[in-house]
């Protein structure tokens, strides 16, 4: 008894050394990566998970579509795979106690496995010490950032205000103002996504110019009433980015009212329905769609992988693409197999 109690301590001691021992994640430039689309050709099958097999899911919040569309990925993937997913998340993407507080109930429940869509970068750091006393593995799935997080799942975030910069570059061959709505303030998606845009800008070669950068918290009503004021201040602007597309539909309110629906083009991130609906309508210009329900099932299966005790990766790359009219038929159109378009978009390196 004394020999096992012993064993379980030093497997637990080197479990914390390890975490202790890992650089903060950075998911954009971490070299310790596999593409979601690699994941069978590398791992092999996916395993099957033991009989009674209980998951956690924790995730911002479901007034986001984004989150629910997030939560369906977990639910179809566990359904098909006959393991029980409990997803459940705070009240709004705000509530960073509370989202802790479902977090260390479901470690608490004894969940074989959690996976977590932080508030923030700092707010579930807490978890990662109980769930490692009670040999929970945790993945980190998308937007905020667990430095310390030992898996995370995801898209390249900074890419994302990178394609869409690119975008303004080929189809605004005159350049003119931009505008960027943030989203809340600390949170590795927003900051990285923000940047990607700016510095892709800026090396255009001076063109264009972004005229303000300010703070949307992921939030419709505060982002109407700050391009409100933006275009009110810049009557010439020619394009807005929003860091998300609940923001990117509040900017495109704004412009509407302003009487300038075709002069400003307006991006958002995410693809939820609302935004392709919008795109399909001619209003809102495009979005960098980042598939939810699929990332929902790769995360799961990374985390199962994991579970397994596979060597998966610490980043597991998830697909994104941008959305335009010009688009949209080849990745939402009925009929699209969109699988296998983002394989064929892996394989070309799009």
């Amino acid at each position: 008894m004394r020999s096992i109690m012993l064993s379980g301590f030093m497997l637990l001691a080197a479990s914390v050394a390890q975490a202790q021992d890992l650089k903060p994640l950075n998911p954009d430039t971490e070299t310790d990566r596999i593409d979601w689309s690699q994941l069978a050709a590398k791992l092999g099958p996916m395993p099957k998970p033991a009989a009674g097999t209980r998951v956690g899911a924790v995730s911002k919040t479901l007034t986001n579509e984004y989150w629910r569309l997030l939560g369906e990925g977990y639910q179809s993937l566990g359904k098909k795979l006959g393991v029980k997913v409990a997803y459940q998340a705070a009240q709004n993407e705000g509530d960073q106690v509370g989202q802790l507080s479902i977090a260390e109930t479901m470690i608490a429940q004894g969940v074989d496995v959690l996976l977590v869509s932080p508030q923030t970068n700092a707010n579930l750091e807490p978890i990662l010490g109980e769930a490692g006393k009670a040999g929970i593995p945790v993945v980190n799935v998308n937007d905020a950032v667990i430095p310390q997080a030992a898996h995370y799942v995801g898209n390249v975030q900074r890419d994302n205000g990178v394609r869409v910069a690119r975008w303004f570059i080929a189809n605004r061959p005159d350049g003119g103002k931009l505008a960027v709505i943030e989203g809340q303030a600390g949170v590795f998606a927003a900051t990285q996504r923000t940047a990607g845009f700016k510095s892709t800008i800026a090396a255009e070669g001076g063109r264009f110019k972004v005229v303000a950068s300010v703070p949307g918290n992921w939030d419709r009503q505060l982002s109407y009433d700050a391009a409100t004021t933006l275009l009110q201040q810049h009557p010439d602007l020619v394009g807005v980015y929003c860091n998300n597309d609940t923001m990117a539909l509040g900017v495109v309110e704004a412009v509407k009212n302003a009487g300038l629906l075709g002069k400003v083009a307006v991006f958002g991130t995410d693809g939820i329905t609302d935004a392709h609906a919008s795109i399909r309508a001619g209003e809102l210009t495009g979005t960098v769609d980042s598939f939810p329900v699929l990332t929902g099932e790769v995360a799961l299966e990374a985390a199962l992988r994991v579970l397994a005790k596979e060597p998966v990766p610490r980043v597991v790359a998830t697909p994104q693409a941008l959305i335009t009219r010009d688009t949209i038929e080849r990745y939402k159109g009925k009929g699209a197999d969109l699988r296998a378009v983002l394989e064929e978009d892996a394989r070309s390196g799009k």
